[in-house]
């Protein structure tokens, strides 16, 4: 097990890019400089293009002919619930997507139906499987006509590039990379190490995921587009939430993408690399794009048919909604406030909000949680006002993160002594959840879903981990949705399926501390360390996240 904290060169430089040093706090400028006087001295001169010619293009408005956009009409018209106070005109409809399958698919019925326009952005577009039958229906819209744009973050994109490439060379498709690296070639760690005298511009990534098709259809929420997000992927897969929309919010995402596209951190691919010679040496993407991993005759968890199935009716199951959308700024705000309270982005503002304004229940889901004094301001404004607050995240078992499980670990016997009902999500292999749902293709399930339902009344979905990366560095794009109808749905779904698959985690009365206990054969099995984890991964991830600012784990 040692070899996993023996890091080359590379790999431990590269980990300033989240921060090293805070403790103390004055060390992590320190090792930023110095990481940044590395880059400054193995990456030469490397830097972006200064000129970049950026065409200019909004979202279609001229939509209401299309096919979509009469079904979503359609559909709002006949969509009603009595429980949300919301004027006829700036309602919006929504759909829990829940599950991996029903997600993929989802995305695959709108690109197929979409004849104008298809706006897309993710964090990631990986070269597997999902990832290049999205791109092919994709490159099929746009060999019918559908104007494509496509906005993906430039991390992880080096080993995606070819493919990439292949699908910018295509006519009606647009292809921008944000806030791309410096360094153009080599593994992802040495493009970091590389880039590391522009450190505040590395450390800003876009986080977030939409698809809108004919500005008529959106879906949102946590998944990126690789196979461990939909079900497909061994030995892991990914617990996600995302929403189908139609009304008023899909044109406010429409806007936010817009922003996205049209600014100076948005790098169209062919000023990067040369797209047309690359895509020569890439073979096609995939042409099939069977969707015969879709279980239960084509429906959903709810058992209702997939969107394809929905918009070859004409209609589309939808519930009535109050929905606002949030979504962080572009760039970093200038200057930089000293006061880390004031660097928290929209979302995150939005989501503590939300949080402080509970009077009966709060239910956090979120697969990283770092908290900072802000969130527990709010856990405590909440509890003061009466609610009762139970949190879902992930164990040191089952989380892909180790470094950010221990940043959160530092704070869960404070998170208990304030009352908050604290689970973690058990590893499937434990024999106590052989059929947990989660669990798909007999594969790890592993927690990814960011969700915070208030009273059963409102909840938020998106794209924000509870954490400090995702208030402080990364761009965020999510949802606060008005709705009791959907809102019981979600309560009930994340006590159906998290609950009694999730160590239950208690203080320890009578040494102190803190137990994790799970139900076993009518009594309580009680255990007093992290489940599952042996002592060397223990105390290796644990000094590792010691040396790593929290902002940045």
């Amino acid at each position: 097990m040692l070899e996993r904290f023996v890091y080359p060169l590379s790999q431990r430089i590269s980990m300033a890019l989240w921060g090293i040093g805070s403790a103390p706090r004055l060390s992590a400028r320190w090792v930023c400089a110095v990481a940044g006087l590395v880059g400054v001295l193995l990456g030469g001169c490397a830097s972006l293009p200064d000129q970049v010619v950026r065409r200019y293009s909004e979202a279609h408005r001229d939509v209401a002919d299309s096919a979509l956009a009469r079904i979503a009409a359609a559909t709002l018209a006949e969509t009603d619930d009595p429980s949300t106070p919301a004027q006829r005109g700036a309602v919006s409809g929504l759909r829990l997507l829940p599950g991996g399958d029903d997600a993929f698919e989802a995305r695959l019925a709108l690109v197929r139906a979409a004849e104008k326009s298809i706006d897309a952005q993710y964090y990631l577009v990986a070269d597997d499987r999902s990832g290049r039958q999205f791109l092919r229906g994709l490159a099929d819209a746009a060999a019918r006509g559908v104007r494509v744009r496509l906005l993906v973050d430039d991390l992880n994109a080096g080993a995606t590039k070819g493919l990439l490439a292949e699908f910018a060379s295509r006519d009606n498709v647009e292809l921008r990379m944000f806030n791309p690296l410096p360094v153009r070639t080599g593994s992802l760690h040495s493009r970091v190490l590389l880039s590391l005298h522009k450190f505040d511009q590395v450390n800003r990534r876009m986080h977030n995921k939409l698809l809108v098709a004919d500005n008529s259809f959106a879906i949102t929420g946590g998944r990126n587009i690789a196979d461990e997000y939909f079900g497909r992927s061994k030995p892991a897969n990914f617990i996600d939430m995302d929403v189908l929309i139609a009304g008023s919010a899909v044109h406010e995402l429409s806007e936010v993408f817009d922003a996205y596209w049209n600014s100076a951190l948005a790098y169209p691919l062919q000023s990067l690399i040369d797209v047309q010679r690359m895509a020569k040496n890439r073979p096609a993407v995939e042409v099939s794009l069977p969707i015969e991993f879709v279980p239960h005759a084509a429906q959903d968890d709810v058992e209702r048919d997939g969107l394809g199935a929905q918009l070859a009716r004409q209609r589309v199951q939808l519930q009535a909604a109050r929905v606002r959308v949030i979504a962080d700024a572009v760039a970093h705000p200038e200057p930089r406030s000293p006061d880390v309270a004031m660097r928290e982005g929209s979302v995150m503002r939005a989501n503590l909000d939300l949080l402080q304004s509970a009077r009966q229940e709060v239910l956090v889901v979120s697969p990283y949680l770092i908290p900072m004094p802000s969130m527990l301001d709010a856990f405590d404004a909440a509890s003061a006002g009466g609610a009762r607050i139970s949190v879902v995240t992930n164990s040191l078992a089952t989380t892909d993160e180790p470094l950010a499980h221990y940043g959160y670990a530092r704070y869960r016997e404070k998170l208990v002594r304030m009352g908050i009902a604290l689970y973690e999500l058990m590893p499937v292999n434990d024999p106590r959840i052989d059929n947990y749902s989660g669990a798909h293709q007999g594969s790890l399930a592993r927690l990814h879903a960011k969700l915070a339902v208030v009273d059963r009344r409102w909840f938020y979905v998106g794209s924000m981990n509870m954490d400090r990366r995702s208030a402080h560095c990364n761009t965020e794009l999510g949802l606060v949705v008005e709705s009791g109808a959907l809102a019981g749905e979600l309560v009930d779904m994340i006590h159906r399926e998290h609950f009694d698959a999730s160590y239950s985690v208690r203080q320890r009365l009578e040494t102190g501390g803190i137990e994790w206990t799970v139900p076993d054969g009518g009594q309580d099995l009680r255990m007093t360390r992290d489940p599952v984890i042996g002592w060397a991964q223990r105390i290796g991830w644990s000094l590792l996240s010691s040396l790593i600012d929290e902002d940045y784990l």
